[in-house]
């Protein structure tokens, strides 16, 4: 049986498709950076937006679980937060480019917003397990 979705379940798929808008922004704006060769597997495009995806797909899939959210908040938490902390963000948001600083900005606002939104949503969702 699926859940209702919760509104903290939905603002973190509103955070995880801001994310990806902002990755689109940043390729707008210097879409070199994301050429095949340079790019993960072979890809031309962000392969931020397949993860980002995958993760809203799978957070999808087993809604009807209280921990759905799990995986909306550990890629939010990798590529903002570890992101972040090891550096790879910081160049990004320095940068001369104002489209790749533009598209980081949203990138990693949507992203928090999906961090935080998803556990709220877990935790609600335990405590109306729990009842």
């Amino acid at each position: 049986m699926m859940r209702r979705l919760n509104r903290h379940t939905l603002l973190a798929f509103a955070g995880l498709a801001v994310g990806i808008v902002g990755l689109l922004v940043q390729w707008t704006a210097d879409p070199g950076k994301f050429s095949a060769a340079q790019g993960f597997f072979g890809l031309a495009f962000p392969p931020g937006i397949l993860f980002i995806a995958v993760a809203g797909a799978l957070s999808a899939a087993t809604a009807r679980w209280w921990w759905h959210a799990v995986f909306s908040v550990f890629i939010a938490f990798w590529i903002a937060g570890v992101g972040g902390i090891s550096g790879q963000l910081t160049p990004n948001l320095l940068s001369s480019n104002p489209g790749t600083v533009a598209g980081n900005v949203v990138m990693t606002a949507g992203l928090l917003l999906a961090f935080a939104a998803g556990i709220a949503s877990m935790l609600r969702a335990r405590r109306l397990a729990r009842a």
